[in-house]
């Protein structure tokens, strides 16, 4: 039988698909001329290179012509690599994360950012976020929330003591995989990893490792780092972590919630990064307290009832006073730019104790 690979028309069609993509490498070369053009212009002017609600409306326009067949949402993750290999032609762009290599936070930054960046690991989310103060960074990227347990506090607790400010979010499906050395369940005394990730997997690790201690570490890659080096250890970790360190994948997907995902937000110093223009979809989030006395919560929340802006999100935190106080951290659909949303926060900076806004930002609506 003929091999089907060496078929006339097998081979008329790699010989198209080898001319379309020479064609779509001199494009990309046309594109990132271009690029340098306006990194140029900005250099004149002072601005910034990267600007996450003119990357926002590209992709939001590319996605509105697509004509198929390539999937809409194939176009994000494709453009984004195309902008940020265009982006580190003007100037490297270092972007902080929780450490090491291998580490959700990590595959967020990627996604965010694209590939072309200078990664900068750190060791818990105090240094990403002072990373990102002191200018060791460009940006720092922290988990602020989980499905399955909720929120990241010591992410929310650093945004009311650092200069830092919001300029975009990136949701992420966490698989949660057992890694270790071997490829076996028998003999694990520990498990290693964040204490979100063990209390994500509590169920499966209750009914198959009883015994085993969950030992939290600073990060599920710093799990896998010491998996690699104890046969009598495993870790909880993404494929990425199993892949840096060498490991099984002894049971994948050992997350309770098969729907568990992430969101992370996106932070910078405002000295060298401006606020996010309006881009039509947009996210503003806020921290706020009231006094205590009846109907302060109530009274907190009327001004964005009367304009007509939504919120969604919610979230109290004790404001550790001692005196049963709390902060509210508030998600809002629209942009301060937006009349009834600048009247809402007008309003609703006149009602509160506290107020202040954490950033505005791009959201994605596809």
């Amino acid at each position: 039988m003929a091999d089907k690979s060496t078929a006339p028309e097998l081979l008329a069609l790699r010989e198209r698909i080898d001319a379309v993509d020479r064609e779509l490498l001199a494009l990309l070369n046309r594109r990132a001329a271009l690029a340098l053009e306006v990194g140029e212009i900005k250099k004149r002017e002072g601005s910034v290179v990267f600007r996450p609600e003119r990357e926002a409306q590209v992709i939001d326009g590319l996605k509105a012509v697509n004509a198929g067949p390539l999937q809409a949402e194939s176009v994000a993750p494709i453009w984004r690599e195309i902008m940020s290999a265009c982006r580190a032609l003007e100037t490297p762009t270092r972007v902080a994360f929780l450490g090491p290599a291998g580490t959700f936070s990590e595959e967020a930054a990627l996604g965010f950012f694209g590939a072309s960046i200078v990664r900068v690991p750190c060791a818990s989310i105090d240094e990403v976020m002072h990373a990102a103060t002191s200018g060791a960074a460009d940006f720092g990227v922290v988990p602020v929330e989980n499905s399955t347990e909720g929120v990241v506090a010591r992410s929310l607790d650093l945004f009311l003591t650092t200069p830092l400010f919001i300029i975009g979010e990136t949701n992420l499906m966490v698989r949660q995989n057992l890694l270790r050395r071997e490829d076996s369940l028998q003999g694990i005394e520990a498990v290693c990893a964040h204490p979100q990730a063990l209390a994500q997997c509590h169920h499966w690790l209750s009914h198959h490792l009883p015994d085993a201690e969950r030992r939290p570490v600073a990060s599920n890659a710093e799990g896998a780092r010491l998996a690699g080096l104890d046969s009598r250890l495993a870790a909880i970790a993404g494929q990425r972590a199993a892949s840096e360190y060498g490991l099984h994948v002894v049971a994948p997907a050992i997350q309770d919630d098969p729907q568990n995902r992430t969101r992370f937000a996106i932070v910078t110093h405002p000295l060298r990064h401006p606020s996010p223009k309006a881009s039509g979809h947009d996210c503003t989030s806020l921290v706020v307290s009231v006094s205590n006395r009846p109907g302060a919560v109530h009274d907190m929340l009327v001004p964005l009832k009367n304009h007509g802006v939504s919120m969604t999100r919610f979230e109290s935190r004790p404001a550790r006073s001692g005196q049963w106080e709390y902060y509210f951290y508030i998600d809002v659909e629209g942009h301060p730019d937006e009349p009834r949303v600048e009247a809402a926060l007008k309003e609703l900076r006149g009602a509160c104790a506290y107020f202040k806004i954490l950033g505005t930002y791009p959201i994605d609506v596809h």
